[in-house]
């Protein structure tokens, strides 16, 4: 962790009598609060700024971001046309497919940030995880047909859920809480070079071997080992920070009155600490939900289900006729240029105003990016669905997992982060299976346009949980 300033400390390294009940305590934000209560913004007691400085584990668990992002996204940008191209399958199947993509990895998600948390060792489980999906790049290469393919997801799926939420937990103990976004912003900015990197080796791929899937396969398969190698060799074994235990050798903190043992707001992170060690695992896990942290649940939860993947906006692009084919995987390397350049800036304007508001105002732009995919007979409509949607990643994907982890109470932040892109993932496989039963009956114009105007109208309703509240 850094220490940019003296006189400063950020909240993994406040005093006894300075720390708060957990991530977020008022006590710990600005002077003046931001524009919502459970999105507090710690930083120096001075008022002074403290530089931005992004820690070296935060770029090396980027760059393995970014391997890995080649060897899923090349897949995932040949997908929607293997599986209703060469497999020839029905749009409900593949809903179904997109369904496990987005979906299942909620199966493991709480459970692995859990595990991070009681053992301490998140990089262990990281490595789980991202090995696990590497597994499955091989055996595309050999599995053929519907059931063979959705095991595969589903197993990828698994392993994504097992190493995000240790690995986003890492992120946050590195980095400087004033600039908790920013570092989430840097790293998925690297991330999503290797997202964009795979569509575009798809592409190539399929322009030099027409209908070369396997090829496809072949090459995520050998940049899924690289970043496996990388992250067992370059990222160090981060530990979270813990409070001073009864065993430990370090000088304990000063008696507090009794008073303050009874009041959670001034109980200093010691007691607190040894409290959250009593009664069972169990109890003390479903409590990291409690409060803010269960709004935001609320929230994401209402979002998700209106959330489909980007393989349905594209296809309803394509679905006007005046696309080829060919050119589907650079669809997803407009997004992710996008989401590129507007990541670590995204994430800076959330850290200077307020990452809630940042997270709910950028499902406006998705609701945007559905109405774009609708008209997307021409160029400009084409253009803007892809912006547009770049800029809701931009404002979300990284900023949940700052506002979460932020929410999240002292030796818990994996659990909350777990929990929240559980939620997200288990609503957007609702959306996604429902949205291909839709597409069917009703077509693809009607279906986005519908989905556009639902989410417009639930907005409102997670404005008020997350930041009115």
């Amino acid at each position: 962790m850094y220490i940019s300033l003296a006189g400063f400390r950020g909240p993994d390294h406040a005093s006894p009598d300075q720390a708060g009940p957990d991530h977020a305590s008022p006590d710990r934000a600005d002077s003046a609060p931001g524009p919502d209560h459970a999105t507090p913004h710690p930083g120096p007691r001075s008022g002074r700024t403290v530089a931005f400085r992004v820690a070296p584990t935060v770029v090396a668990l980027g760059m393995v971001s970014l391997l890995t992002d080649v060897s899923s996204e090349s897949v995932a940008a040949v997908l929607p046309l293997y599986v209703t191209g060469a497999l020839g399958l029905s749009m409900v199947a593949y809903g179904f497919l997109e369904g496990l993509h987005q979906g299942v990895s909620a199966v493991v998600r709480i459970a692995a940030g859990y595990a991070a948390d009681r053992t301490d060792r998140p990089k262990a489980i990281a490595v789980a995880g991202y090995g696990l999906s590497m597994l499955t790049r091989a055996g595309l290469l050999i599995v053929q047909g519907f059931v063979g393919i959705a095991v595969l997801v589903g197993i990828d799926r698994v392993g994504k859920g097992i190493r995000t939420a240790p690995r986003d937990a890492m992120i946050q103990e590195v980095s400087q809480p004033q600039h908790l976004a920013r570092s989430f912003g840097v790293h998925r900015m690297l991330d999503t070079i290797g997202a964009t990197i795979g569509p575009l080796l798809a592409f190539v791929v399929l322009l030099l071997v027409p209908e070369g899937y396997r090829v496809v396969f072949a090459v995520s398969l050998a940049a899924a080992l690289i970043g496996v190698a990388a992250l067992i060799l370059f990222v160090p074994n981060v530990r979270f920070s813990r409070a001073t235990t009864p065993t430990s050798t370090t000088t304990p903190a000063a008696p507090v009155p009794e008073a303050a043992e009874t009041s959670p707001a001034v109980r200093p992170r010691t007691l607190r600490s040894r409290a959250s060690r009593s009664g069972s695992p169990r109890r003390q896990r479903w409590r990291t939900l409690d409060g803010p942290l269960k709004r935001l649940l609320v929230a994401a939860g209402v979002l998700g289900l209106l959330t489909v993947g980007d393989g349905f906006i594209y296809l309803a692009i394509m679905s006007h006729g005046h696309l080829d084919p060919l050119w589907f995987p650079l669809l997803f390397v407009g997004t992710n240029g996008v989401f590129l350049l507007l990541a670590i800036p995204v994430g800076r304007i959330a850290d200077r105003t307020s990452r809630a508001a940042v997270l709910i105002g950028g499902h406006l732009f998705l609701a945007g990016a559905y109405l774009a995919a609708a008209m997307g007979g021409s160029w400009i409509a084409l253009g803007l669905a892809l912006l547009m949607l770049g800029i809701f990643y931009a404002a979300t994907d990284g900023v949940l997992a700052a506002l979460a982890g932020q929410l999240s109470p002292q030796g818990r932040t994996a659990t909350g982060i777990g929990a929240a892109q559980t939620v997200v993932a288990v609503t957007r496989l609702v959306a996604s299976t429902g949205f291909g039963a839709l597409w069917v009956l009703f077509g693809a114009v009607p279906t986005m346009v519908g989905a556009a105007v639902v989410l417009v109208l639930v907005l409102p309703l997670a404005w008020w949980l997350v930041v009115r509240r």
